[in-house]
């Protein structure tokens, strides 16, 4: 058996969706039931209740269960809330944790400057002094994240981010799924860290051309300046804690401004399902 946990945020989904579509069972871990529509009712999908933060509600879902996938919500508490998980497994014999990490693969991030990275980092020391089989994966930035934008380029047609000239290498989330499942499932990369980026490095320019030329409306770059950017995030809602980390975020790509592209991971994916 294999549980997926934060099955209900868009990481999560899609990955239990992958393994519905490939008719695979699987156990889908959620917090909160009523955010589960998406993967409720899906052929071979067990969805379970339980909080990653509290021990004692995770052990029926891990009855049973020899792999786990480690996803959980970019909160403060998001090592706490991990380390808890990965040492309930431990106590419930589950043989191997995937940990889906997040450290901006290729950039270099300096991890005292990004707290999100220091928070991966200290999370995945744990997994791998667990005593437990682990496995990495690191996505780079997600295509999705250009959704956040979607009114500005609806309605000015401008994408507008404070990352200067940089390039990145940004990966769908569907894609990132595809290894997850095939991680999962084909359990030969263990105790390794799997970098995933997307195809080709882009710059914003040419990120904004490729969004206008798939909606087929002219979408160009705009730079801004980063409390232009911290007030739009204000204005949207974010939480403060997260709209700080978002902030540093940007300022650490600004200092690295070319990510690498790794296809690695995918294409060992590929060669080992060919073999089986």
């Amino acid at each position: 058996m294999i549980l997926v946990t934060g099955a209900a945020g868009l990481s999560g989904s899609a990955i239990v969706k992958e393994f519905a579509n490939n008719k695979v069972p699987v156990r889908a871990l959620v917090r909160d039931g009523g955010k589960a529509d998406a993967i409720a009712g899906l052929e071979g999908v067990e969805v379970v209740m339980g909080d990653m933060a509290r021990r004692e509600t995770v052990g029926p879902a891990l009855e049973g269960v020899d792999r786990a996938l480690l996803i959980s919500s970019a909160t403060p508490d998001m090592v706490e809330t991990q380390t808890a998980f990965i040492d309930a497994c431990k106590a419930m014999g589950v043989a191997a944790v995937v940990k889906f990490s997040g450290r901006e693969s290729g950039i270099g991030f300096d991890a005292a400057a990004f707290p999100f990275t220091q928070m991966h980092e200290d999370i995945e020391d744990h997994l791998e002094q667990s005593g437990l089989a682990w496995t990495h994966l690191r996505p780079s930035q997600f295509m999705q994240v250009y959704l956040r934008s979607v009114p500005a380029i609806a309605g000015k047609g401008v994408l507008p981010l404070p990352h200067s000239d940089i390039a990145l290498s940004p990966v769908d989330i569907l894609d990132v799924a595809k290894i997850a499942f095939g991680v999962l499932t084909r359990p030969r990369f263990e105790n390794a860290s799997l970098d995933i980026t997307g195809p080709e490095a882009l710059t914003m320019a040419e990120i904004a051309e490729t969004i206008g030329t798939v909606t087929g409306k002219p979408v160009h770059y705009e730079p801004i300046d980063p409390e232009t950017h911290r007030r739009g995030m204000e204005a949207a809602g974010l939480p403060p804690f997260m709209i700080g980390a978002l902030g540093k975020q940007a300022a650490e790509r600004r200092r690295h401004p070319q990510s690498h592209v790794s296809l690695e991971a995918s294409q060992g994916v590929r060669r080992r399902a060919d073999t089986l």
